[in-house]
Protein backbone atom coordinates (compact mmCIF):
# COMPACT_ATOMS: atom_id res chain seq x y z
CA UNK A 1 0.00 0.00 0.00
CA UNK A 2 2.63 2.80 0.99
CA UNK A 3 4.81 1.63 -2.22
CA UNK A 4 2.15 3.33 -4.31
CA UNK A 5 2.19 6.45 -1.89
CA UNK A 6 2.65 9.68 -4.42
CA UNK A 7 2.47 13.48 -4.25
CA UNK A 8 1.07 15.46 -7.54
CA UNK A 9 3.65 17.82 -9.53
CA UNK A 10 1.59 20.74 -8.76
CA UNK A 11 2.04 19.89 -5.06
CA UNK A 12 5.80 19.77 -5.27
CA UNK A 13 5.67 22.92 -7.01
CA UNK A 14 4.42 25.03 -4.15
CA UNK A 15 6.47 23.33 -1.50
CA UNK A 16 9.66 20.98 -3.28
CA UNK A 17 10.74 20.69 0.38
CA UNK A 18 7.69 18.85 1.29
CA UNK A 19 8.13 14.77 1.94
CA UNK A 20 5.78 12.71 4.51
CA UNK A 21 7.02 9.43 6.08
CA UNK A 22 4.18 6.93 5.64
CA UNK A 23 3.70 4.36 8.07
CA UNK A 24 1.57 1.45 7.47
CA UNK A 25 0.77 -0.39 10.87
CA UNK A 26 -0.70 -3.79 10.70
CA UNK A 27 -2.37 -5.74 14.38
CA UNK A 28 -3.08 -2.73 16.07
CA UNK A 29 -4.95 -3.20 19.33
CA UNK A 30 -7.10 0.25 20.16
CA UNK A 31 -9.18 1.38 22.80
CA UNK A 32 -10.15 4.31 24.70
CA UNK A 33 -7.83 6.52 26.73
CA UNK A 34 -5.95 5.51 29.68
CA UNK A 35 -3.55 6.55 32.52
CA UNK A 36 -0.49 5.59 30.00
CA UNK A 37 -2.09 7.61 27.39
CA UNK A 38 -2.53 10.16 29.50
CA UNK A 39 1.10 10.27 30.26
CA UNK A 40 2.12 10.48 26.77
CA UNK A 41 -0.03 13.94 26.41
CA UNK A 42 0.78 15.53 29.30
CA UNK A 43 4.38 15.11 28.73
CA UNK A 44 4.30 15.85 25.63
CA UNK A 45 2.36 18.95 26.75
CA UNK A 46 5.38 19.94 28.72
CA UNK A 47 7.93 19.42 26.04
CA UNK A 48 5.55 20.94 23.23
CA UNK A 49 6.73 23.44 20.81
CA UNK A 50 5.19 26.91 20.61
CA UNK A 51 3.33 28.26 17.42
CA UNK A 52 5.61 30.59 16.65
CA UNK A 53 8.35 27.71 15.85
CA UNK A 54 9.58 27.64 12.89
CA UNK A 55 8.27 24.42 12.09
CA UNK A 56 4.92 25.40 12.68
CA UNK A 57 5.03 28.54 10.22
CA UNK A 58 6.43 26.30 7.65
CA UNK A 59 2.84 25.13 7.69
CA UNK A 60 0.97 28.69 7.74
CA UNK A 61 3.21 29.91 4.65
CA UNK A 62 2.18 25.94 3.02
CA UNK A 63 -1.35 27.15 3.63
CA UNK A 64 -1.10 30.63 1.99
CA UNK A 65 0.68 29.22 -0.88
CA UNK A 66 -2.24 27.57 -2.07
CA UNK A 67 -4.84 30.70 -1.04
CA UNK A 68 -6.25 29.13 2.40
CA UNK A 69 -5.83 31.79 5.47
CA UNK A 70 -4.22 30.16 8.19
CA UNK A 71 -5.83 31.78 10.98
CA UNK A 72 -9.53 30.40 9.57
CA UNK A 73 -8.22 26.85 9.06
CA UNK A 74 -5.06 26.01 10.97
CA UNK A 75 -2.84 23.15 10.11
CA UNK A 76 -2.89 20.53 12.12
CA UNK A 77 0.39 20.91 14.28
CA UNK A 78 -1.30 24.68 14.94
CA UNK A 79 -4.14 24.04 15.85
CA UNK A 80 -2.79 21.53 18.25
CA UNK A 81 -0.15 23.29 20.34
CA UNK A 82 -2.67 26.14 20.78
CA UNK A 83 -5.37 23.53 22.44
CA UNK A 84 -3.32 22.19 25.97
CA UNK A 85 -4.15 20.26 27.48
CA UNK A 86 -4.39 18.05 24.34
CA UNK A 87 -7.64 15.93 24.18
CA UNK A 88 -8.26 12.61 24.82
CA UNK A 89 -9.59 10.73 21.50
CA UNK A 90 -8.48 6.97 22.37
CA UNK A 91 -4.75 5.47 22.39
CA UNK A 92 -3.93 5.49 19.02
CA UNK A 93 -4.71 9.15 18.17
CA UNK A 94 -3.53 9.97 21.33
CA UNK A 95 -0.09 8.77 20.62
CA UNK A 96 0.59 10.40 17.40
CA UNK A 97 -0.91 14.21 18.84
CA UNK A 98 1.91 13.49 21.33
CA UNK A 99 4.38 13.29 19.20
CA UNK A 100 2.79 15.60 16.65
CA UNK A 101 3.40 18.84 19.28
CA UNK A 102 6.70 17.22 20.72
CA UNK A 103 8.18 17.63 17.19
CA UNK A 104 6.54 20.34 15.38
CA UNK A 105 5.26 18.27 12.44
CA UNK A 106 1.50 17.23 11.16
CA UNK A 107 0.35 13.83 11.73
CA UNK A 108 -2.79 12.21 10.09
CA UNK A 109 -4.23 8.61 10.81
CA UNK A 110 -6.05 6.76 8.94
CA UNK A 111 -7.99 3.36 9.25
CA UNK A 112 -6.86 1.11 6.25
CA UNK A 113 -10.29 -1.27 6.70
CA UNK A 114 -11.93 2.15 5.17
CA UNK A 115 -9.34 3.52 2.79
CA UNK A 116 -9.45 2.87 -0.69
CA UNK A 117 -7.35 2.30 -3.43
CA UNK A 118 -3.67 4.53 -2.89
CA UNK A 119 -3.23 7.64 -0.64
CA UNK A 120 -1.99 10.63 -2.50
CA UNK A 121 -1.70 14.25 -2.47
CA UNK A 122 -3.08 16.47 -5.33
CA UNK A 123 -4.30 19.88 -6.21
CA UNK A 124 -8.51 19.70 -5.46
CA UNK A 125 -10.59 20.11 -8.59
CA UNK A 126 -13.37 21.08 -6.76
CA UNK A 127 -15.71 18.25 -7.08
CA UNK A 128 -14.40 15.45 -4.86
CA UNK A 129 -16.96 14.17 -1.84
CA UNK A 130 -15.82 15.01 1.60
CA UNK A 131 -17.70 13.04 4.19
CA UNK A 132 -18.06 15.34 7.07
CA UNK A 133 -21.08 15.38 9.65
CA UNK A 134 -23.10 18.58 10.17
CA UNK A 135 -25.49 19.08 13.23
CA UNK A 136 -25.39 15.42 14.14
CA UNK A 137 -25.98 13.89 10.30
CA UNK A 138 -24.19 12.45 8.05
CA UNK A 139 -23.58 15.10 4.90
CA UNK A 140 -21.51 15.75 1.86
CA UNK A 141 -18.76 18.59 1.60
CA UNK A 142 -16.04 19.61 -1.23
CA UNK A 143 -12.84 20.83 -1.40
CA UNK A 144 -11.90 24.36 -3.03
CA UNK A 145 -10.67 24.62 -6.38
CA UNK A 146 -7.10 24.19 -6.33
CA UNK A 147 -6.80 23.28 -2.65
CA UNK A 148 -3.97 20.93 -1.13
CA UNK A 149 -6.29 17.32 -0.12
CA UNK A 150 -4.68 14.05 0.43
CA UNK A 151 -7.38 11.38 -1.47
CA UNK A 152 -8.55 7.57 -2.02
CA UNK A 153 -10.31 6.47 -4.79
CA UNK A 154 -13.65 7.42 -3.64
CA UNK A 155 -12.97 11.28 -2.81
CA UNK A 156 -10.81 13.27 -0.04
CA UNK A 157 -9.53 12.19 2.92
CA UNK A 158 -7.82 15.07 4.46
CA UNK A 159 -8.52 18.94 3.85
CA UNK A 160 -6.31 21.55 3.05
CA UNK A 161 -3.20 19.72 3.34
CA UNK A 162 -3.79 18.36 6.88
CA UNK A 163 -6.65 20.46 8.38
CA UNK A 164 -9.59 18.35 8.28
CA UNK A 165 -9.91 14.98 8.46
CA UNK A 166 -12.92 12.93 6.81
CA UNK A 167 -15.14 10.97 8.67
CA UNK A 168 -14.89 8.36 6.45
CA UNK A 169 -11.59 6.83 7.24
CA UNK A 170 -11.23 8.09 10.53
CA UNK A 171 -9.31 6.06 13.61
CA UNK A 172 -11.22 4.25 16.02
CA UNK A 173 -11.33 2.20 18.76
CA UNK A 174 -12.11 -0.64 16.44
CA UNK A 175 -8.96 0.35 13.80
CA UNK A 176 -6.65 -2.25 13.67
CA UNK A 177 -4.78 -2.00 10.18
CA UNK A 178 -3.79 2.07 10.17
CA UNK A 179 -1.70 4.38 7.51
CA UNK A 180 -0.03 6.96 9.14
CA UNK A 181 1.31 10.40 7.47
CA UNK A 182 4.14 12.12 9.20
CA UNK A 183 4.83 15.53 6.83
CA UNK A 184 7.81 17.68 6.86
CA UNK A 185 8.45 21.15 5.21
CA UNK A 186 12.10 23.13 6.02
CA UNK A 187 13.53 23.88 8.23
CA UNK A 188 12.54 20.42 9.89
CA UNK A 189 15.41 18.07 8.76
CA UNK A 190 14.87 14.34 7.46
CA UNK A 191 16.46 13.16 10.84
CA UNK A 192 14.17 14.83 13.28
CA UNK A 193 11.09 13.74 10.66
CA UNK A 194 12.72 9.98 11.24
CA UNK A 195 12.79 10.73 15.03
CA UNK A 196 9.35 11.28 15.65
CA UNK A 197 8.59 7.80 13.28
CA UNK A 198 10.68 6.44 15.79
CA UNK A 199 8.89 7.77 18.77
CA UNK A 200 5.05 7.06 17.43
CA UNK A 201 6.87 3.28 16.74
CA UNK A 202 7.81 2.97 20.33
CA UNK A 203 4.06 4.03 22.29
CA UNK A 204 2.17 1.60 18.71
CA UNK A 205 3.99 -0.86 20.20
CA UNK A 206 3.68 -0.18 23.73
CA UNK A 207 -0.13 -0.19 22.56
CA UNK A 208 -0.09 -3.62 21.10
CA UNK A 209 3.41 -5.34 21.25
CA UNK A 210 4.63 -7.36 18.07
CA UNK A 211 2.58 -5.31 15.74
CA UNK A 212 4.26 -4.92 12.36
CA UNK A 213 5.34 -1.52 10.36
CA UNK A 214 6.43 -0.80 7.30
CA UNK A 215 7.46 2.95 6.30
CA UNK A 216 8.43 4.84 2.96
CA UNK A 217 9.72 8.14 2.79
CA UNK A 218 7.99 9.92 0.06
CA UNK A 219 9.02 13.37 -1.46
CA UNK A 220 7.84 16.00 -3.22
Amino acid sequence: MIEDIWVDPAVAELRPDFAVLAMAVYGLRNGPTDDRSRAWLAEAADRAVTPDDPRVEAWRDAYRAFGAKPQRTRPSVDALVRRMPLPEINLVVDAYNAVSVGHGLPIGGEDLARYAGTARLVRAAGDEPFEVVEKGEPAIDHPEIGEVVWRDDLGVTCRRWNWRQCVRTRITEETSDALFLLERLDPMSPEELQAAGNELTVLLEEITPGLHVETRLVTA
